[in-house]
């Protein structure tokens, strides 16, 4: 996201090239590469941050994982969204260490698919270990985001299933700024310890962004983690960064709002009350 800069190695990081798909995942506490699939435009590397090029990895990597599951289930129902409220867990009461282990806890509660799309997406929740943030409480702030009629299964082609164990096509992982560098920084982006990413079947969630929102995003924290959901998650279905669409218009859940709204308008969700997509001119 943003511009490129020039490379530089880092000695500790196992890096695959910006335009190749990559995934991050935590074998043995450190951090292992997937390629995934270059006609695959969710697996793109994506940061709200300046990318740059990484060095060819030197270590082998694994094959590519089976595509998503796409089968339907009979269970799928609509399930009650409502916005997510400042019942969620307090922001200012949550410390923001600026580094942790690089381990996770999965939270394991389920759920059933919400929205009537065809094409469903189950997600798994991971928090960081050592921080004060409860998965469980954090899979069902995601849930409902996900769930929410603005959001993606508007699209009527998209579900989203929480799951707490077996398969899943995406997972979610909240981490402190120093792992989300290290993760990020592995697939060739640099998030500076302040934003989030995308890194193959892996969202990436900065514990700062969480906790503290954006000075950019005029409304609750609660809604700038509904934005952080949205536009990372717009990434695993192959949406790319838009900008303003004209001044006074709610800015696109797929615009880089932490960068400035450029006259628009403040706006965590994908969609209108109306149904209309809410997009502008796309990004380079």
């Amino acid at each position: 996201m943003g511009k490129r800069v020039p490379a530089r190695r880092r000695p500790y990081a196992r890096a695959a090239l910006v335009g190749v798909c990559a995934t991050a995942v935590f074998v043995g506490g450190g951090v292992a590469l997937a390629n995934w699939s270059k006609g695959d435009p969710a697996g793109a590397p994506t940061a709200d941050a300046e990318a740059r090029e990484a060095p060819t990895p030197s270590a082998e990597v694994s094959p590519p994982s089976p595509g998503p599951s796409v089968t339907p289930t009979p269970s799928r129902t609509s399930t009650p969204t409502p916005t997510p409220s400042a019942s969620a867990e307090s922001p200012r009461t949550i410390p923001v260490p600026a580094d942790g282990p690089g381990t996770f806890t999965t939270a394991r509660s389920g759920g059933s698919p919400v929205g009537s799309g065809d094409t469903v997406r189950r997600y798994r929740v991971q928090v960081e270990n050592g921080i004060e943030l409860s998965e469980r409480q954090a899979a069902v702030e995601i849930e409902t985001i996900l769930a929410h009629p603005r959001g993606w299964t508007a699209d009527g082609r998209n579900s989203f299933q929480l799951v707490g164990s077996g398969p899943s096509d995406f997972d979610v992982k909240i981490a402190t700024p120093g792992t989300v560098d290290r993760i990020c920084g592995a697939a060739g982006l640099l998030t500076r310890g302040e934003v989030n990413c995308t890194v193959g079947r892996t969202v990436v969630v900065n514990l700062k962004r969480w906790v503290r929102g954006s000075e950019q995003f005029d409304g609750p924290v609660t809604e700038y983690r509904a934005l952080i959901i949205n536009h990372e998650v717009g990434h695993r279905l192959g949406r790319g960064h838009a900008t303003c669409g004209g001044e006074g218009r709610p800015a696109p859940a797929m615009m880089q709002q932490i960068k400035g709204l450029q006259g628009c308008r403040a706006n965590a969700w994908p969609y209108a009350e109306d149904g209309t997509y809410i997009t502008g001119p796309a990004v380079p």
